[in-house]
């Protein structure tokens, strides 16, 4: 498998790539790139076959979104490419429409995109996160109005409930307009959450699954090391060093964590490969993914990415791997399935 084993995103006629190119690191100064690179990331990503290439009109104020758009310009790729932008965060402190799910802010949003991506239209439009007080209904009829207008091809929903983008989908096949095609959500070996609901639910409604941080903010390299409590040895910043979105509550330093680390690091060391190779190969494998979303501050670890599409693991690997990133047990689970069975182990027609 490689970047032109393409497939469509969930059920619909949208055509990508079994990567998808994050730009997060486009124009971020402390564990980004520099621009000369960003550039080189970009273009080995489409030399390579790739056409599924994601950013947010947050990303580094929006930077990212006019580098991209930069690049997709000169190099006269827009037909060829699929470009997908989100909306949804507040940039300006104060002013309360300038983030949201609401009408008024998708319309702002959707024009400043446009412009930073030096195009009219933007081929898969994200729903950054749910903002917990727009009615669905509204979204929906939005988000359909740009489609039908031409200004979105599709639409898509990221870190939300699964009941949210549930009800999107249904109500949207019930009254035969545009609905969501995709979820896309933090998913790796070392955040599973998502397999209790968001998985089932994406398969019934017929969304793809767009994992995004794969390798868990750089975790799963294996790159920081327990002893200093994922302080980063001397050599450089990453994502999970300092400030940064996965601290608190949400840190990847946990006991269970390092567990799963280890078990990576003796899968990795049977396959002869790197620890971030595996441990995203595991992701690209689950049921339901379409495409993980991978960043890349050199070149290299964007051809490391590429490379873990051909890995394939034994019975004993992967089971090794599941064992040890298991998430705790949920009510619905295989064994209520078989006490409900009086014992038998029933798979449902999926």
């Amino acid at each position: 498998m490689n970047l032109l084993d393409f497939r469509t995103l969930g059920h619909s006629g949208l055509v990508v790539s079994p990567l998808a190119l994050g730009t997060m690191t486009f124009g971020t100064p402390r564990w980004g790139s520099p621009d000369d690179v960003s550039e080189a990331v970009f273009d080995s990503y489409v030399a390579a076959g790739g056409n599924f290439i994601d950013t947010a009109d947050v990303y580094a104020g929006g930077r990212s979104e006019e580098l991209l758009g930069g690049y997709v310009a000169q190099r006269k790729l827009r037909d060829q490419l699929v470009l997908a932008t989100k909306f949804g965060f507040n940039a300006r402190p104060g002013n309360p429409h300038a983030g949201g799910n609401g009408r008024k802010n998708i319309h702002r949003a959707l024009e400043g995109s446009l412009r930073r991506l030096q195009t009219d239209y933007v081929d898969l439009y994200w729903l950054h996160v749910w903002d917990m007080v727009t009615p669905v209904e509204e979204v929906l009829q939005t988000l359909g109005d740009l489609v039908r207008a031409g200004r979105i091809r599709y639409f898509a929903f990221s870190d939300m409930p699964a009941w949210y983008a549930t009800k999107a989908a249904t109500l949207a096949q019930a009254h035969g307009v545009p609905g969501p095609v995709a979820m896309q959500l933090e998913y790796s070996l070392v955040a599973r959450g998502i397999e209790a609901e968001h998985v089932p639910a994406a398969r019934e409604c017929g969304l793809g699954i767009m994992p995004w941080s794969p390798l868990a903010g750089g975790f799963l390299t294996g790159k920081y090391q327990r002893a200093d409590q994922g302080i980063q040895p001397a050599g450089g910043q990453g994502r999970l060093s300092g400030a940064n979105p996965f601290s608190g509550p949400f840190t990847k330093f946990t006991a269970h964590n390092w567990g799963v680390l280890d078990a990576l690091r003796e899968v990795a060391a049977q396959l002869g490969r790197p620890l971030a190779q595996v441990a995203l190969a595991w992701v690209a494998q689950q049921p339901g993914v379409t495409a993980p979303l991978v960043g890349a501050s050199r070149v290299a670890q964007l051809q490391d990415s590429i490379a873990a599409l051909d890995l394939r693991f034994t019975s004993e690997q992967a089971h090794a791997l599941d064992q040890a990133s298991s998430p705790a047990p949920q009510f619905f689970s295989a064994g209520l399935r078989q006490v409900v069975f009086g014992g038998a182990a029933v798979q449902g027609w999926r």
